[in-house]
């Protein structure tokens, strides 16, 4: 497994850079500022949403494969593209709009069946797919709005360095389990050692992105040991909830569409839950 992660990984952070720099070049071009990343966001949610239908069906809930992603898409459309486009005033009623029409169109779309066994777990599990792959993963296009693309890589990177250091730290150190009946292999030393390396990763990157874009609203450097730290147990708290949907339907991994990571929400799991965190930093503390 670490032989994939190690050859995957380069990979998608190169792949990610690419799409960032796209980004920047075209919309200096005259593109929608952020469109080319949300469309990529769309097709990687859309991805994440498949896996999270199928994780929904092994517990037996009626879970549309396209009803889950369209409500995903739904919910990233409120959250990523709707802010920059819509009158403040109105975001919050077209937010629980969007969340309304998810939940008509689930108990519409059931209903079909004749058959009411298991109607509230399927317009759940819809309602799950719009904030958690829709609004949740719409904060990072919200970033890539009122920032340059750069510090969406930059939010990324602290995320992947405080999975690794507690892959490693875990390794080497790990003794006292985290959570055993959740999570076996995630152990106290290895949390401190994600918490370190993000703290690390965090104050570095910000203050070479201080540097790198000068124009740029950031907050002081030291800062970004403190959002690293405390991205770093987020970031563990999103896995966590991974691995609880994942036991909870019997699963080791979301998919096997990434060797090594599993799924595609193996790899977003940490993301999703740090991306709000990291929004409300940059605002907050800029």
């Amino acid at each position: 497994m670490l032989r994939y992660r190690l050859l995957l990984g380069p990979v998608l952070i190169a792949a990610l850079v690419l799409v960032l720099w796209a980004e920047e070049r075209l919309t200096a071009a005259g593109w929608p500022r952020g469109a080319v990343l949300l469309a990529v966001m769309a097709l990687v949610g859309a991805l994440a949403a498949r896996e999270l239908a199928r994780i929904l069906r092994e517990k037996n809930i009626g879970a549309s494969t396209g009803l889950t992603i369209a409500s995903a898409m739904l919910g990233l459309a409120a959250c990523g593209w709707a802010p920059g486009r819509v009158r403040g005033d109105l975001l919050a009623a077209l937010v629980g709009s969007a969340a309304v029409i998810v939940l008509l169109a689930s108990v519409g779309y059931y209903s079909r069946r004749r058959n009411p066994q298991g109607a509230i777990a399927s317009a759940g599990g819809a309602l799950l797919a719009f904030v958690y792959l829709g609004l949740m993963f719409g904060f990072v296009a919200a970033i890539r709005r009122e920032h340059s693309a750069w510090l969406v890589l930059y939010v990324l990177l602290v995320v992947k360095a405080s999975d690794t250091g507690a892959y490693f730290a875990g390794r080497a150190f790990g003794r006292r389990k985290l959570i055993a009946w959740l999570s076996p292999g995630k152990t106290w030393e290895g949390l401190v050692g994600g918490i370190l390396l993000a703290s690390l990763a965090g104050w570095l990157g910000l203050a070479a992105m201080r540097e790198w874009l000068p124009g740029e609203r950031l907050p002081p450097a030291w800062s970004g040991a403190l959002a690293g730290a405390l991205g770093a147990v987020v970031g563990q708290m999103g896995d966590l909830v991974m691995s609880l949907f994942k036991r909870d339907a019997g699963r080791k991994d979301s998919g096997h569409s990434l060797p090594g990571f599993g799924g595609v929400l193996d790899v977003l799991d940490s993301p999703l839950l740090v991306a709000p965190l990291a929004y409300w930093w940059l605002v907050l503390a800029s």
